[in-house]
């Protein structure tokens, strides 16, 4: 019984470096337009920042060799719109897909680029940027008209290439000024002839045959936002989508885009480009096995770079055994610090709950309960005789003031007055002179001793009523 073949399995490293390669070799360098935003400049000199439009964003990193080449003097802002030319790669570490970022320069967004955007959407809206209204170009065109300045070195490399690859080529060269507040009614003025031309046959007014032109070029240099205005200005845009042959346009470099590359049939990234496109190749078959030729030859230099890449990351990624032994040396030292502070930790916090235990422990030790015994004894017996001398103190204070009402009310006291209290023989107070009959004996307690006497006679008082 056969079994399926194992998977092959990759390392998230393979996998990143890979990915890295693959990049790097499908898109190699690129152009791109965005705004800079989470921008930061540490003090290495390389720039971190996120190029991003309004539907997407990237990671960018632009290094100090980078920098310094393009002179940037100092780093871009946040919210900067900048025009950048870059590398498409993966920082391997992270996973991280980002930009390289080779070149950068300001985009601009002033009012020239404003008043760009809104004529460029406004034509549009109206479609003379429309697909449909794009025409061929001719194969085997009869002749070519050129609108540029005749001074300048756009002109040179048109007709440069038109005399390589075909040089029997009518060429009418249309001279114009091509910067300037003049430059957009004479190029007008160069288109307006040109359809004049070929509305008569290719007869000037004077009924003068003049060259046939089948596609007409519209060229010159790179530069700024405001050399290339001309070809921005509206009555250019519109002359262009009257013409009533296929129109190229050659203006600036690569990266650069007027409003008139919109509304020509064709646009070319340079003047010279745009005689390529024109002009017919007369060596087509010869060209094609040359350039197949090339074609063979750089695919063969990007598979021997992408091998050498390749290799150069292998070499990365092999570490010698004496980095690896130093390698683990310091991790092994590491360890011994970690397991060293480790220890004493431990160690305080045994030591540190020995001596909780030994404090609980003393707290409870016999002797200290019965110190703490003692002394509440003591108190208690403190408090009690505190108590006891209040309460005598009480008491004594309480039968002072008895004896004292006792002594004011005593009979004792009335006698050591002078009076006497007279009793019969068995001891009853007589209170009556009818209780003691004559002749009875009677007893009068007086404050030094006891009278005995016997009753003689009775003698009521007049101003005693017993009622």
């Amino acid at each position: 019984m056969s079994h399926p073949p194992s998977p092959t399995v990759l390392t998230v490293s393979q996998l990143n470096g890979s990915v890295r390669e693959l990049l790097e070799f499908n898109y190699g360098r690129i152009w791109l337009r965005g705004e800079i935003s989470n921008l930061s400049a540490p003090s290495s000199g390389h720039l971190y920042f996120t190029l991003k439009d309004d539907g997407a964003q990237v990671r960018a990193a632009m290094f100090k060799g980078a920098r310094t080449a393009a002179r940037l003097q100092q780093p871009p802002q946040n919210g900067q719109q900048v025009l950048v030319r870059a590398r498409v790669s993966l920082y391997a570490p992270r996973g991280d897909y980002q930009l390289l970022v080779e070149h950068l320069e300001d985009a601009g967004r002033g009012a020239l680029q404003q008043a760009y955007e809104m004529l460029k959407a406004r034509l549009a809206a109206e479609g003379l940027f429309a697909p449909e209204r794009k025409r061929p170009l001719p194969v085997s065109p009869r002749g070519v008209a050129v609108v540029t300045s005749a001074s300048g070195a756009a002109v040179r490399d048109i007709l440069h290439v038109l005399q390589r690859r075909a040089p029997g080529l009518p060429v009418s060269i249309v001279p114009v000024p091509v910067q300037g507040s003049e430059a957009p009614p004479a190029i007008v003025a160069a288109l307006q002839l040109l359809a004049r031309l070929h509305a008569n046959d290719f007869r000037d007014d004077s009924d003068v045959p003049v060259p046939a032109f089948d596609v007409v070029i519209v060229a010159r240099g790179g530069g700024s936002l405001e050399d290339l205005w001309a070809f921005n200005d509206e009555s250019v845009v519109r002359a262009l989508a009257a013409m009533p042959v296929p129109v190229v346009s050659g203006v600036g470099h690569e990266i650069d885009f007027t409003i008139a590359d919109f509304v020509v049939d064709m646009r070319a990234p340079t003047p010279s480009a745009a005689a390529e496109m024109v002009s017919p190749d007369q060596q087509q078959w010869r060209d094609q096995v040359s350039q197949a030729g090339l074609r063979l030859q750089r695919a063969m230099s990007r598979e021997l770079l992408r091998q050498q890449q390749r290799l150069q990351g292998l070499q990365r990624r092999l570490r010698s055994p004496a980095r690896q032994l130093q390698d683990q040396r310091q991790r092994l030292d590491e360890l011994e610090l970690r397991l060293t502070a480790a220890l004493q930790r431990s160690q305080r916090l045994r030591r540190q709950q020995l001596e909780q235990l030994a404090g609980r422990i003393r707290a409870q030790h016999p002797a200290r309960r019965l110190q703490l015994l003692q002394a509440q004894l003591l108190q208690l017996r403190q408090r009690a005789e505190r108590g006891l001398r209040l309460r005598l103190d009480r008491h004594r204070r309480d039968l002072a003031t008895l004896a004292q009402r006792a002594q004011s009310v005593s009979p004792l006291a009335v006698i050591a007055r002078g009076y006497a209290i007279v009793s019969d023989a068995q001891g009853q107070v007589l209170r009556h002179t009818a209780d003691a009959p004559v002749g009875s004996r009677i007893q009068t307690r007086l404050a030094d001793g006891v009278l005995h006497a016997t009753v003689d006679s009775h003698q009521p008082l007049p101003e005693f009523d017993p009622k």
